[in-house]
């Protein structure tokens, strides 16, 4: 049964409504408590003076000597100033036997019980209603009484005087009336702070406590999947959690969710992995999404994105769990046990399904194709599935499904050793440039070098690039590789008359820590005219503007520019027109077997012409024997690099 819910302000006016109550019921009986002790106190006390004067005034008056019938008088003059007031004197025995008896005395000593009391020397007040009071009072015999009553002892009752009168304007003490009010006022603030203490203690300290405690747990635990839970009857309270809770499962969507495709994302794949149950992982990549993203821009590649992952739910069952992951990747899980074969199809077939579905996008008709890896199992799925992709995108194949005999952790675990051994190199001064000598085919002299980087390894050899730059450049090191040679040559050259090159990549053009310490060398050393900037040709440049720039500010200082590995990747002469380069450096892959080969004579011969047209100088790499040599310098190559002339070495 749902409880019912209140609000605090509901709950502050029901605590002030019950509270008032109780003391109001607490003010009237205690008003009633007073009223009774007035009327049995105050108006007793009032009643006993008045009697006492009545009896001073018939005591004056029978020392006078007044008779019986003088009393009378008194009496009936006394009972005529109040008609609600009546006055009665009653003789005791002891003065009936002295002075004679009356009648109605006889009567009330035998008949009247609060005579008798009276008469037993007790004074007796008798309320007969709440205006009405009737009080009787014991004549005591006195040592001057005797002188009349001289039958009577010191101490005996000689009558009873009664008198009854109304007590509508019974006055009760200014004092005790204060007294009361502030006694109440102090009360009532006593009830009210302690009702509040208590129901504020019930309804919200506990509350807001177990509140605190629940969001302290989350956030220490950092479990975003717990919510607030609390059986309250305070709206407000519920608001709040109500409110916290909903912004944790906005917060929970977020951080499981894609926000593109509304696909569970990487981190909701990695929690469901680490139940390890028994399953299939399919890691799907869209080839080349790069260059659709180029193409049709942001908008189309979004659609294609939300649209394949549409397609890869439409065909697998209902129990597979499609996730998001970076960029174009998607994980499917299929929570089941694996038949090889089984996986095999829909592998196959997801693949097929992607690459035949033509996306109508703004009338655009545009195909993509996917790569899957797949791993299957209980442990390692993401990783082996990752593995898989890897290798099948590297094999260029639709699908494959990680085997053990890959070989794949290893080449990581060679990865990892590398990146440590490279930054060791960085940290302990092992990244040194040796010098191939450059010849110039007319005179067979050296002229000018090549500066080439090395790693120095554990045992002292020298380890070519080849080994590592690749994976330098993943982990962000190559910028540092790049200084340290152009630092370590221009130290080294500024003694020497001979000319260098020293290797850099648009990579390094574009960094601007790389370009600030060449300008800052060039203008330190004042080695200009001795510094040739080769551009690996085989990078591709789309940043013209900037590499324009570059090559403009070196040129200032005397430095030449150079392309390397020209005849392979990119190549083509308006890129060589917009460069203004100084040199062409004609790539091993056409030198190597150039007499040999007439197809890579006559392309070589190609780019001579071109270069002498423009006024560009060429150089031959790769220069590995006499016979590769004497065609070069048949061809009129101006100068020549390889082993056949000398291996990098260190100068001094």
């Amino acid at each position: 049964m749902k409880n019912k819910q209140t609000t605090y302000k509901k709950l502050i006016l029901k605590i002030i409504l019950i509270t008032l109550a109780f003391s109001l019921t607490i003010a009237f009986v205690y008003t009633q408590y007073m009223k009774k002790e007035a009327i049995e106190k105050l108006s007793k006390v009032d009643a006993k003076k008045t009697t006492e004067l009545v009896f001073q005034s018939l005591y004056s008056a029978m020392e006078r000597g007044w008779t019986r019938d003088d009393l009378e008088n008194i009496i009936k003059r006394l009972n005529s100033v109040d008609k609600n007031m009546a006055v009665n004197v009653y003789r005791g025995e002891e003065v009936a036997k002295q002075f004679g008896d009356i009648q109605k005395d006889l009567e009330a000593r035998k008949n009247d019980s609060f005579v008798q009391k009276a008469l037993e020397k007790n004074d007796v007040l008798n309320v007969i209603d709440d205006s009405t009071i009737e009080y009787y009072y014991p004549i005591i015999a006195k040592q001057e009484c005797l002188k009349c009553h001289t039958q009577t002892k010191e101490g005996n009752v000689l009558g009873v005087i009664n008198i009854m009168y109304p007590i509508d304007d019974l006055k009760i003490s200014l004092s005790s009336i204060i007294n009361f009010f502030i006694l109440f006022i102090i009360l009532f603030s006593i009830v009210i702070f302690i009702a509040l203490f208590i129901e504020f203690d019930r309804h919200l300290v506990k509350p807001i406590k177990n509140f605190i405690a629940n969001i302290n747990y989350i956030s220490n635990h950092k479990d975003i999947t717990k919510r607030v839970g609390m059986n309250n009857q305070i709206q407000e309270i519920n608001s709040m959690k109500n409110v916290f809770n909903n912004m944790l499962d906005s917060l929970e969507y977020q951080f499981f969710h894609d926000e593109l495709t509304t696909l569970p994302n990487r981190k909701k794949l990695i929690e469901t992995l680490s139940l390890e149950k028994d399953a299939i992982l399919m890691i799907i990549n869209i080839d080349k999404f790069q260059h659709i993203n180029d193409l049709y821009g942001d908008k189309i590649g979004n659609d294609i994105i939300k649209n394949t992952a549409k397609i890869i739910k439409e065909n697998v069952s209902s129990e597979a769990i499609l996730f998001k992951l970076h960029a174009d990747e998607y994980a499917l899980y299929l929570p089941s046990e694996s038949v090889y074969e089984d996986i095999k199809n829909i592998a196959l077939h997801l693949a097929n399904c992607i690459e035949n579905h033509t996306f109508i996008i703004n009338e655009n008709e545009i195909y993509v194709n996917a790569t899957i890896g797949v791993a299957y199992g209980t442990s390692f799925l993401l990783n082996n599935a990752d593995m898989a992709l890897k290798v099948a995108k590297k094999k260029r194949k639709k699908y494959l499904i990680y085997e053990s005999n890959m070989k794949i952790e290893h080449e990581y675990a060679q990865n990892l050793i590398w990146a440590k051994k490279i930054k060791d190199a960085i940290e302990n001064n092992k990244i040194e440039p040796l010098f191939q000598p450059i010849i110039d085919t007319k005179t067979s002299e050296v002229v000018k070098y090549e500066a080439l980087m090395r790693l120095i390894d554990e045992n002292g050899e020298y380890v070519s690039p080849i080994h590592f730059l690749e994976l330098a450049k993943k982990n962000k090191l190559y910028p540092k590789l790049t200084k340290i040679i152009v630092e370590k040559t221009f130290e080294i050259f500024k003694n020497l008359d001979a000319q260098v090159s020293i290797n850099l990549s648009v990579h390094d053009i574009l960094n601007e820590d790389v370009y600030s310490t060449i300008i800052e060398k060039l203008n330190e050393y004042k080695l200009g005219d001795k510094i040739v900037f080769e551009l690996i040709e085989s990078d591709g440049i789309e940043n013209y503007e900037e590499v324009i720039e570059f090559i403009t500010q070196v040129k200032k200082t005397g430095a030449k520019i150079s392309i390397d590995d020209f005849g392979t990747g990119y190549s083509n002469f308006e890129y060589i027109m917009k460069l203004k380069v100084d040199y062409i450096k004609i790539d091993a892959s056409m030198i190597k077997d150039i007499d040999k080969n007439l197809n890579s004579q006559m392309v070589t011969e190609t780019i001579i012409d071109f270069a002498r047209k423009m006024n560009i100088q060429t150089i031959a790499e790769f220069v590995h024997s006499q016979s590769v040599f004497d065609v070069v310098k048949e061809m009129g190559i101006d100068f020549a690099q390889g082993y056949f002339f000398g291996k990098p070495q260190k100068l001094d």
